[in-house]
């Protein structure tokens, strides 16, 4: 009986074992996973899970029972040490599982700072495990002072949950503006007011030269030379994915695991999904760092694992929560070169347009579900109104998908 082996237990590996299962694989399946607890949802770590809005069952992917009925064995707590690709076995330090079929979806880490500016003191944290958020949950408490390095999505979720309790946040984001690497100008603008307005302060175009403290830290010193005051630092500078295990086996590493258009890597019995695969997007070797792609992606691999020989295509699609906002991205807006403003005069909702020339490549929407969801369909249908069209706020947005 073929036995299939998943090293990975977060959203793309628990998605493959299911989608094994679903799709008719009567094997051994084994699923791996270094963290002591079950697959679980990352994204709301940040936000309802912190705010404690979600208990720690809500935030598992399906109910430990799911594995056990399915007959899917769950290593839990296991740190796989090497593959052996010749002998086609995985090593869990003593133990050896082998697998006919193998599949990478080891996801990212979250990047740290350096031990030289402080970034091993206590009460520096990074948001990307449960147990990330369990060491920190304690401090968010009225009164505390909290840094945030980094004003991406991450950082920026982290803000919104802190200052909800009482924190007193400053962000701090070395580039000109926050979210410079994944949104137009039109959108930092937006996200910039709107944490301004709930009191934190965001101070772009500025570094972090040190952090500071004997033992725990409790102040930064920034690039200007400012000294701030903090009881916690939360770091939000990006991820790395986890290639280290595939590099060591001998696998093609290029932005991540390397994977063909059906999700295998350099060697023909072992794939990939998630965060840490790449694949030729647009033009160039990309990874999508989402939810959907790790689900979408992982469901496909596991079809091509059982030899359906079908091309992954992705649908781009992201979101982010902070205070009552709800951010919802469609597409990708790599190589945009115009963006244009939809408004609706009758409530605060409102979207940006991308378009690389005269074709639409991207949305972001702000609390405007109808309209994401109407440019999430005209994305994947290939459809680019003029932007003027979108502009207008006399057109009929429905009307265009039957353009």
């Amino acid at each position: 009986m073929a036995h299939y082996v998943v090293i990975g237990a977060g959203q793309a590996g628990s998605s493959l074992v299911a989608k094994l299962r679903s799709a008719g694989f009567a094997g051994e399946i084994t699923l791996i996973g270094e963290e002591p607890v079950p697959p679980y949802q990352r994204p709301p770590l940040s936000k309802a899970y912190l705010l404690g809005d979600m208990s720690l069952e809500r935030l598992f992917l399906r109910p430990e029972s799911f594995y056990a009925d399915q007959k899917i064995t769950l290593k839990m707590g296991s740190p796989v040490t090497s593959i052996d690709t010749a002998r086609r076995v995985v090593h869990l330090g003593d133990e050896a599982v082998p697998y006919d079929q193998l599949a990478l979806t080891t996801g990212s880490s979250a990047n740290t700072l350096p031990a030289s500016i402080g970034g091993d003191l206590g009460g520096v944290y990074t948001v990307r495990t449960l147990a990330d958020v369990d060491a920190m949950a304690s401090l968010f408490v009225e009164g505390k002072r909290a840094l945030i390095v980094g004003g991406g999505y991450i950082g920026l979720e982290a803000a919104a949950v802190a200052r909800k309790m009482g924190v007193e946040v400053t962000v701090v984001e070395m580039a000109e503006r926050i979210l410079q690497r994944v949104a137009a100008p039109d959108t930092s603008d937006y996200f910039r007011a709107l944490h301004q307005s709930h009191g934190v302060n965001v101070l772009e175009g500025t570094g972090l030269k040190t952090l500071d403290g004997e033992g725990h830290v409790s102040g930064a010193t920034l690039s200007d030379g400012t000294v701030v005051d903090v009881d916690f630092v939360i770091v939000g500078v990006g991820i790395t994915p986890n290639s280290a295990l595939a590099d060591k086996a001998g696998l093609r590493i290029d932005n991540g695991i390397a994977v063909d258009e059906q999700g295998r890597t350099s060697d023909p019995n072992i794939w990939s999904a998630g965060d840490c695969a790449s694949f030729e997007l647009r033009g160039a070797r990309r990874r999508l760092e989402s939810v959907q792609n790790a689900i979408d992606q992982a469901e496909a691999v596991a079809e091509n694992m059982m030899g359906a020989g079908k091309s992954y295509t992705p649908k781009p699609w992201f979101w982010s929560d902070q205070y009552d906002v709800k951010l919802q991205i469609a597409g990708l807006n790599i190589g945009y070169d115009s963006v244009v403003a939809r408004r609706d005069p009758d409530s605060p909702a409102v979207s940006f347009w991308y378009y690389e020339g005269a074709t639409l490549l991207a949305v972001d929407a702000m609390n405007d579900p109808r309209n994401y969801m109407i440019g999430k369909r005209l994305i994947e249908a290939g459809k680019s109104p003029a932007p003027n069209v979108i502009a207008d706020p006399k057109t009929d947005m429905k009307a265009l998908l039957k353009a």
